[in-house]
């Protein structure tokens, strides 16, 4: 791969690890203060926080996940990819707060 190729990848990569920190700390935070204070259940449960998440988890997992896989040729972290944001993908279709409640 060309330089710029592998500087692009690098990049996709740290921003990936900020990505999954982020929802990391987005979820915790969520737990803490809608579970525990009863707080903050609009800002924290708003589903579009969760449809953002999850468009730049998948343009970004794509591209870096595609990319190892092209060029180690190993197809399981491509499969174990697309599980993860399959999985990740129904979760934010099944919705999310009290309006989805009957």
């Amino acid at each position: 791969m060309n330089q710029a190729l592998l500087a692009l990848r690098s990049r996709l990569d740290r921003f990936g690890v900020l990505l999954s920190g982020l929802c990391m700390i987005h979820c915790l935070a969520g737990l803490f203060l809608v579970g525990v204070l009863g707080l903050g259940g609009g800002v924290l449960l708003n589903p579009e926080i969760h449809h953002i998440g999850l468009v730049l988890a998948i343009v970004i997992g794509a591209a870096t996940i595609g990319m190892g896989a092209l060029r180690h040729g190993h197809r399981l972290p491509l499969v174990l990819g697309v599980a993860g944001l399959s999985l990740m993908t129904a979760a934010v279709m099944v919705g999310h707060g009290s309006a989805d409640r009957c």
